[in-house]
């Protein structure tokens, strides 16, 4: 695999969790770069490791990811859009009483955009690949895009205002439904 092929691959790995962080970053206040950069390392880490899961599972567990990891992407990500939505027509005192409970929400979301990096990771077990290579690249690609994307998402807040949390859930939910339909229509 080449350089360049590398590349789209790790930037075409970072696109959901891209769109995931435009959604976060909407629904958060005033995000700064350091908070947005914690964000992006967090799924910029669980990208990197999700390829390797998948090149060490190998052809064993090939037919059981590809059957399934488009679901359990769109059952998280609906779940968590959802969840957003709700969160959305409630007090603003519930959120901030939620500290650690915002944290296992972007660890899930990270977790839902990066089942398809797993299936990837196996697909490269049978390429003349290296997999460290490819899941650095995949993780350094996906904590750039992320901490831009929390960014875009805070001027995008400061426009939709209190309904910032709800268009967040529906970005959720709509990259979970489309990950479904590529999935299904493949």
């Amino acid at each position: 695999m080449t350089y360049t092929a590398l590349l789209f691959l790790a930037l075409a790995m970072s696109t959901d969790a891209f769109a995931a962080a435009i959604a976060k970053g909407a629904a958060l206040r005033k995000p700064t770069f350091p908070q947005a950069l914690r964000i992006g390392l967090l799924f910029g880490c669980i990208e990197t490791i999700t390829p390797v899961i998948g090149w060490a599972l190998g052809s064993l567990a090939a037919d059981a990811i590809r059957q399934w990891d488009h679901w359990i992407a769109f059952v998280l990500l609906l779940g968590l859009g959802g969840r957003m939505i709700w969160l959305s027509f409630g007090e603003d005192e519930e959120e901030e009483a939620a500290g650690s409970q915002k944290l296992v929400v972007l660890v899930l979301t990270a977790v839902a955009t990066s089942i398809d990096a797993m299936a990837v990771g196996v697909g490269l077990a049978f390429v003349d690949v290296s997999i460290v290579h490819a899941a650095l690249a995949i993780g350094v690609s996906t904590t750039v895009m992320v901490t831009i994307g929390v960014l875009l998402g805070q001027r995008l807040g400061a426009v939709v205002g209190r309904n910032a949390e709800r268009v967040g859930g529906v970005v959720l939910i709509l990259v979970g439904t489309t990950i479904l339909i590529e999935h299904l229509s493949a």
